[in-house]
């Protein structure tokens, strides 16, 4: 059972915790970056190579790729309440990201085309294969964002586009396999929103008593220098009254 005083809570501006996690900026994750590149560069792919019509692969890649993105935002945003939403939601955009990852090999085996990646791999396989398997690793790694991507779509050949998906892929399940295994170290540690909501009334009931005790300190205080200052005025008034003869 995780520890409520382990739990790092966020603060409003008057000090009041907030059951909120921290939101994420998913938007500037590798992961999800490459996958906004996925969703444009499988649609490009599907409208060159497979058929318009009586086609169900079209509609299943489509799909696929737009699962990755919109859950992997999806389960940021939820995550913000909830852990165990965001870890779901994450494994369902790592499972669509397999689903796509093996169509595209699936395109490759069916059309006789060359996977590049199993060459790269393969120390007696083809050098041409090898060297742009490597190229493209190199271009892959450094290359998140769509625009790095989208003017290539119009002229590679389906092998290359179909081999770029496959890096691509292959980096974003290793990207969000070590960010869910730090999600769940994380969910561990520090619970769900339930430990989090307990947190926050024990740091709430802490912040009273702290406010109280201060308070009872500072009353006593008070009442100390009212009797300090009564015992002055008491003295005061001996000296007058024996100067005039009577009190005053």
């Amino acid at each position: 059972m995780p520890n409520p005083e382990n739990i790092n809570l966020k603060r409003y501006d008057d000090g009041t915790p907030s059951i909120m996690r921290k939101a994420t900026v998913y938007t500037e994750l590798h992961f999800y970056r490459k996958s906004d590149v996925l969703v444009q560069l499988t649609k490009t792919f599907c409208e060159r190579f497979l058929p318009k019509y009586g086609d169900r692969t079209v509609d299943q890649m489509v799909q696929a790729a737009r699962s990755i993105k919109q859950n992997i935002a999806e389960g940021f945003t939820d995550g913000q309440t909830s852990f165990e939403v965001e870890i779901k939601l994450l494994g369902i955009a790592k499972g669509s990201n397999q689903e796509l990852l093996e169509d595209y090999q699936d395109y490759l085996k069916q059309h006789g085309l060359n996977d590049w990646a199993k060459a790269g791999n393969d120390k007696g396989s083809n050098e041409h294969l090898r060297q742009r398997f490597n190229n493209l690793l190199k271009f892959c790694r450094t290359h998140n964002d769509l625009a790095d991507y989208e003017h290539f779509f119009a002229r590679w050949t389906d092998e290359e586009m179909a081999n770029t998906a496959i890096s691509i892929c292959h980096m974003v399940d290793k990207a969000m396999s070590s960010f869910l295994e730090k999600r769940d170290r994380e969910f561990v540690e520090e619970g769900g929103v339930r430990e989090r909501m307990t947190a926050a009334r024990l740091d709430m009931r802490g912040t009273q008593k702290q406010i109280i005790a201060q308070q009872e300190q500072e009353i006593t205080a008070l009442k100390a220098r009212i009797a300090s200052l009564e015992r002055e005025l008491a003295v005061l008034r001996a000296g007058l009254a024996g100067k005039d003869g009577e009190p005053r």
